[in-house]
């Protein structure tokens, strides 16, 4: 699975940025997809909390990525809200597989 976060926002992740070092950054997780009686349930190795289920396999990759949008996005700004306009550093961090 592979998601598309736009500006300098990175997270867990293998961190691919386009040639240049511009634009946006491509994250790849590993989805887990199991069929069950309704349908399918999703989840990414790498990032508890983005899960899902739906009725079909295309519909449960649809939902799994916008789940782990919304995850990457609520964990920026619970960070946020917890430094409480502290003054920090923060800077990129970059893993290599």
């Amino acid at each position: 699975m592979e998601v598309t976060v736009s500006g300098d926002r990175q997270a867990a992740g293998v961190l691919d940025r386009t040639p240049g070092g511009r634009g946006p950054l491509k994250l790849q997780f590993t989805a887990v997809f199991e069929e069950v009686p309704e349908g399918f349930i999703g989840y990414v190795e790498e990032l508890p909390g983005a899960n899902t289920q739906a009725p079909t396999l295309d519909e449960a990759r649809a939902s799994l990525a916008e789940a782990v949008e919304l995850v990457l996005e609520a964990n920026r700004l619970l960070a946020e809200e917890r430094l409480g306009g502290r003054t920090v550093i923060r800077e990129p961090l970059s893993l290599r597989g």
